[in-house]
């Protein structure tokens, strides 16, 4: 909870705030949906001022899952049309240039990381560094704001915090361990306006080199097997952990991937 007085401070500033939104990925279905940790920067950016905030993203404005972010209660979003391999850094700078110039912008918050595509975390750096603000990494809550200045949260590793003090404006990324999102509301995601603008994207010419392919699981380090005869260390050390061998389902039809479960249960002898 903030203090009363911290609380007022904000709540009596109309802020200009806006939220760099991506296209996320579901982790075992594939599929497309709003980006948790951009989530999370949409929700800080609503507690900061009773002036809604701006939602800007890079790409295409036919991509349904962008209103997601607006069933959290947002009327519109920007879209800049783009090509997938676009580069989507001076696109944003030039916009938010162009905002922080006719409507004073204060801040932008965005997440760490996407979910799907180079997933670097390099762009809020990449975006402060064009626009000559301050970058703040990993921020969990904005405390207060007044004199030309923000107090922030920074997460740090254990969950310990840190307080810092920015000059306005500035560009932050929104830590995991920050306020989880709101559920968003189907009737206003549908109501909600998708703006589409055009922009003056250019390839990517780094990613075009790049090659790509699924990750790979690390391998684990073997357990150390303490005490017993040199056999039992042995099985210890190489028996197969309980729970593995499973398998990940992303391509093919419903069909496929629902007899691929019944094959699996038929040989575990679950059903018959």
């Amino acid at each position: 909870m903030l203090p009363e007085s911290r609380s007022k401070t904000m709540a009596s500033q109309a802020m200009k705030i806006a939220a760099l939104v991506s296209v996320g990925q579901h982790p075992l279905s594939r599929r497309e949906r709003r980006a948790d940790q951009d989530a999370r920067a949409v929700e800080l950016a609503l507690s900061l001022s009773p002036e809604l905030p701006s939602l800007i993203h890079v790409g295409s404005a036919r991509n349904e899952s962008l209103r997601a972010y607006l069933g959290m209660g947002l009327t519109d979003v920007t879209v800049l049309n783009a090509e997938p391999d676009a580069d989507a850094v001076p696109a944003l700078a030039n916009y938010l240039r162009d905002q922080a110039l006719d409507h004073q912008l204060d801040i932008v918050l965005t997440g760490v990381r996407a979910e799907c595509g180079e997933g670097s975390g390099l762009l809020p750096y990449a975006v402060a560094d064009q626009l000559g603000w301050p970058m703040v990494p990993r921020i969990v809550s904005v405390v207060s704001i007044a004199d030309g200045h923000a107090e922030v949260w920074q997460a740090l590793p254990r969950g310990q915090r840190r307080a810092l003090r920015v000059p306005l404006p500035f560009v932050a990324s929104v830590d995991p361990a920050a306020e989880p999102a709101r559920q968003s509301a189907f009737g206003p995601a549908q109501r909600g306006n998708i703006d589409s603008q055009p922009c003056a994207a250019e390839p990517d010419q780094a990613l075009a080199n790049w090659q790509q392919h699924p990750a790979k699981p690390r391998p684990k380090r073997l357990a150390v097997a303490k005490g017993g005869t040199a056999a039992e260390r042995m099985k210890a050390a190489t028996a197969k952990p309980q729970g593995q061998g499973g398998q990940v389902i992303t391509e093919g039809t419903d069909r496929e991937k629902a007899e691929a479960i019944l094959a699996r249960l038929l040989a575990e002898g679950v059903v018959r």
